[in-house]
């Protein structure tokens, strides 16, 4: 059985999943219920100046029968007294000394609100501190959360700040509402941080209702943008999370969550450079003992991998995400049709024909049965067939042999450049 633990940045967890700061945990009863169930770690749900919630407050989309495809919501930082968190900390805290405790925190961007609530926290024995600079509503229009987010000198001045009070690690939990989220983890690392934690929600409004015409959710007859999270924004997290983790200037560790469902995007998070992932929408989904399989299933995976450790999984697809530019545009694939398992849907057919590059042709053979064949010459391997496909293994993506060498776009633009410039100098 491999090694489940992880470090990050000097916080030790005895696996990789943490609940995210959010109503999971939103009190003790639900973080021991949580730490009983498995979980490795928690970031206890935002500590700031009590606010007052509305009703009602979560929606959710639904896809092609997919429950809770995305969720969203509008509900804001802790409700609870923070006296009342922090007794529950340090009673959670005494309960489960070896499964660390986050605290989430929220204040308006002054130097003395983060010394305060730093010391407070931390006099309650918290593991760590994750600045709360995502959430993008509620606490965005009182000039917290993502209004400080997305501005890089305050999250570089209040993680200074947090810094230096702080005597346990800083993580600082960067919003996705941003052109280039690696701007903002710079000035987190430049503030002093320890780790950044990635994607907070995401912009969104849920839906409209077509008989009221309503917002969904709305608070009698009203409605507000929320934040969007749950398996949807998978890929865009994972973009960022890599994006980050390329990055040279980001030289600290990656809590990765945004749409974490399963032991395997847990994988994929690490592998794209995280350290650890967080889970919100999932366990609020189908409860806290999915952690169960998770660790059931990311310790077979390391061990059929031949892996001690999880650890060993961080970073590792890194080097092979890049630019476009960087892209060998000589490799080739094609897509090839098994017509012993294809079922004659025709949907890879009418895909191509309408939206793609009209290489797939519908024949009969000498009995008069049909069949489909894809012309290889005309094919660009741009993937749609095999996507659209609802039969596993029917299409297939082939790499094709190719005399020409490796080259790509860079490669070519430099090469004529070069060209343009020995033309020149061959005329003076």
């Amino acid at each position: 059985m491999a090694d489940l633990r992880i470090n990050l940045a000097g916080i030790q967890s005895p696996n990789p999943f943490w609940l995210a700061s959010a109503p999971p945990t939103n009190s003790r009863y639900q973080v021991q219920r949580a730490f009983e169930a498995g979980w490795g770690g928690a970031v206890w749900k935002t500590l700031g100046e009590p606010i007052l919630n509305v009703s009602s407050r979560f929606a959710a989309v639904s896809f092609n029968g997919q429950r809770v495809a995305g969720f969203n919501n509008i509900e804001l930082i802790t409700d609870r007294p923070l006296e009342v968190n922090l007794k529950e900390i340090y009673e959670t805290k005494k309960r489960f000394p070896n499964h660390p405790i986050i605290a989430s925190l929220m204040v308006e961007p002054k130097q003395e609100k983060w010394h305060e609530i730093v010391k407070r926290v931390e006099d309650v024995g918290v593991d760590g501190l994750e600045l709360n600079f995502g959430c993008p509503h509620g606490m965005a229009e009182r000039g917290m959360g993502s209004a400080s987010g997305q501005v890089p000198a305050l999250v570089e001045k209040q993680t200074h700040w947090a810094k230096e009070a702080a005597k346990t690690p800083v993580i600082v939990k960067l919003t996705p509402n941003i052109t280039d989220i690696t701007v903002t983890a710079e000035a987190a690392v430049r503030g002093g941080a320890d780790a950044v934690s990635m994607i907070n929600t995401i912009n969104s409004l849920a839906g409209v209702d077509l008989d009221s015409w309503n917002t969904i959710p709305h608070v009698a007859g009203k409605g507000a943008h929320g934040g969007y999270c749950g398996p949807a924004v998978k890929p865009i997290a994972l973009n960022m999370v890599a994006e980050c983790a390329r990055n040279p200037h980001i030289t600290v560790p990656i809590s990765g969550m945004g749409g974490v469902s399963s032991w395997k995007d847990a994988v994929e998070f690490m592998l794209m450079g995280a350290t650890g992932v967080q889970v919100c929408t999932a366990a609020m989904h189908h409860g806290f003992r999915i952690v169960e399989d998770m660790i059931d299933g990311l310790n077979n995976y390391l061990d059929e991998k031949g892996i001690a450790s999880v650890m060993d999984l961080v970073g590792k697809a890194v080097p092979r995400y890049s630019d476009w530019g960087n892209l060998d545009l000589n490799y080739k694939v094609v897509a090839r049709i098994n017509t012993d398992i294809c079922i004659n849907c025709n949907k890879c057919h009418i895909a191509c024909e309408d939206t793609s590059h009209q290489c797939i042709d519908m024949l009969k053979d000498t009995a008069g049965n049909s069949y489909l064949r894809v012309r290889e010459e005309d094919c660009v391997g741009c993937n749609l067939c095999s996507i659209v496909c609802p039969e596993e293994g029917a299409i297939s993506m082939v790499e094709l042999k190719n005399e020409l060498p490796p080259m790509t776009w860079n490669e070519r633009q430099a090469a004529l450049s070069a060209s343009a410039s020995c033309k020149i100098d061959s005329l003076k």
